[in-house]
């Protein structure tokens, strides 16, 4: 039988993809929130002169660099609950995963935008009278953060899609609201092609506010 492409299945899918947008998105906001906290914790650890600090920083990065996003989550839904007995909601389960998952790689954005800055700013906070957190917070961490936009943005739309992950855990977000339409209609193709456009939909306008930000920054930065 050949196969004949029903726009219509598009339409009618559309709205009833926006449960799972919402939830998406609300997971993508709470994990970054989480993860960038633990980002600049751990960033600002590994540039720490204490000996122990960024070893224990650099040991939570490498591990999870190292491991598949896929597999953490698997990890912290299956495997710390049957070690522990404490059963984690799967809406928990992955905001935690995306918040440990996005805290390693914000690290070292941190890590990497402090280090940009100049090494005469520290001397010149330091010369007026500043203590070493002093000049972090209020001559390096500025300039710092600035620096940080960029990437933190390209870590949102990476997180953003990889909540389309937790669907193996049976969060009801936008991928998993397209397999439960998928059961119901047996339209594979039109389903998927509408899931992805929405997920275009939403990175390319996240691409497009995080531009227009960049752009007042760089002209705020030229006066």
């Amino acid at each position: 039988m050949a196969f004949k492409f029903e726009p219509d299945v598009m339409v009618e899918t559309f709205p009833m993809l926006m449960s799972g947008v919402k939830l998406t998105i609300i997971i993508t906001l709470c994990g970054l929130l989480i993860g960038f906290v633990i980002g600049v914790v751990c960033g600002l650890m590994k540039l720490s002169k204490n000996p122990v600090l960024p070893k224990i920083a650099g040991f939570y990065v490498e591990i999870i660099r190292g491991t598949p996003l896929i597999v953490q989550v698997m990890f912290l839904y299956f495997g710390i609950p049957m070690a522990s007995g404490l059963r984690i909601p799967p809406m928990t389960a992955g905001v935690i995963a995306i918040a440990v998952n996005s805290g390693a790689y914000i690290a070292e954005i941190v890590r990497g935008a402090v280090q940009s800055i100049d090494f005469g700013q520290r001397e010149a906070g330091r010369s007026i009278g500043l203590t070493r957190a002093q000049t972090m917070l209020y001559i390096i961490w500025p300039q710092a953060f600035r620096r940080m936009i960029p990437p933190l943005g390209n870590q949102f739309i990476i997180s953003l899609k990889d909540t389309s992950l937790l669907v193996v855990i049976g969060v009801a977000e936008l991928t998993r609201v397209g397999q439960e339409i998928i059961a119901v209609n047996f339209r594979a193709f039109e389903v998927w092609l509408t899931v992805g456009l929405v997920y275009l939909m939403m990175t390319l306008t996240i691409s497009r506010v995080l531009k227009t930000v960049e752009n007042r920054i760089e002209r705020r930065g030229a006066r």
